[in-house]
């Protein structure tokens, strides 16, 4: 890989890593916020409902974020955009869509089609 290609991936998943961390610290400031008295169990509900949702999606960002720090760790070793599975190139093209993988496009497909017939 190009110098000018792992530098882009090194600044968008910093700047990516940054973004995300932002949010997390929105969400713990969101969620220390003093309780709102509500006299209606249907908005209590749904504000429960809508600070469920959000916390689901903060525990995805967060297994993001690990793995974005991984992807940063493989940038600095020199690992980034290297099968795990066969040693080959991961291409552009699959590491602008997923910029965290560490399987080229054919591994993922078959480790994901045994996946499919074991029924996991």
């Amino acid at each position: 890989m190009k110098k000018k290609d792992v530098q882009y991936f090194k600044e968008f998943l910093a700047n990516r890593l940054e973004e995300l961390l932002g949010h997390a610290d929105d969400t713990v400031s969101g969620m220390t916020a003093p309780k709102e008295n509500f006299p209606d169990p249907t908005d209590r509900a749904s504000l429960e409902a809508d600070r469920n949702f959000m916390l689901r999606i903060r525990d995805r960002e967060n297994k993001l974020i690990k793995k974005i720090k991984k992807a940063l760790e493989r940038i600095d070793n020199g690992t980034f955009g290297i099968c795990e599975k066969c040693g080959e190139d991961i291409s552009i093209k699959r590491l602008k869509a997923r910029p965290v993988t560490t399987q080229c496009i054919e591994c993922k497909t078959k480790e994901e089609a045994v996946e499919k017939a074991l029924g996991l």
